[in-house]
């Protein structure tokens, strides 16, 4: 079963909407500086307000392993995903400090190399862009032949997703600009870019 992450998550009624379209995973970014960016106390409420079967990924860039920790630790979070330059001394380091943990380490796209280097991370899990976060798709030939499971991400709409699983079969597929209308998360695409998702793996 391909698994479905609806990441960006801002508000509690994102998540609350979320619940209602039930993928595997949702997220919410816990670094500042980003348009989705959302504070500690905003993610407990999302904690709270999102279907408890959901698990909960904290999106993270360069961010102090110690504030990684804590969120953690805090029952706000079940799974971690680094988005910046965090280097295998960063995983290791929150491995050790959170035995259990799924770490997530998403890498962009745009060569051979930058493919051989994603395959070769520590990381229980990969996830593979074009950019960081623009909400485009990318060439996804790149990946063909890639040596691990991976999570797809990058332009993903509830119109593209089946062409993306069909082409790639990829473990998982990750969206946020592509479940949205004006910015703001849209009930009915979160809806239907799980449905896509679950329709065209009936199609397997």
């Amino acid at each position: 079963m391909t698994v479905i992450k609806l990441c960006g998550l801002c508000t509690k009624e994102d998540a609350i909407a979320a619940g209602l379209a039930k993928p595997d995973i949702a997220g919410m970014i816990l670094s500042s500086g980003f348009r989705r960016s959302i504070t500690e106390e905003k993610g407990r409420s999302i904690r709270k307000a999102l279907d408890q079967e959901i698990a909960l990924a904290g999106v993270f860039v360069n961010e102090p392993a110690e504030s990684i920790i804590s969120f953690v630790r805090n029952g706000i979070i079940d799974l971690v995903q680094l988005h910046g330059t965090e280097d295998e001394a960063c995983l290791q380091h929150l491995r050790t400090a959170l035995p259990g943990i799924t770490l997530i380490k998403a890498f962009r796209i745009q060569t051979a190399e930058d493919l051989r280097n994603a395959e070769q991370s520590s990381a229980d899990r990969i996830l593979l862009d074009g950019g960081t976060g623009e909400g485009k798709t990318f060439d996804w030939r790149l990946l063909q032949g890639c040596g691990r499971e991976y999570i797809l991400a990058g332009g993903l709409t509830p119109e593209n997703v089946q062409q993306a699983i069909a082409f790639l079969h990829p473990y998982g597929v990750d969206t946020s600009s592509g479940i949205e209308t004006g910015g703001r998360k849209d009930p009915e695409k979160m809806k239907a870019f799980v449905r896509a998702v679950r329709e065209e793996e009936k199609r397997k």
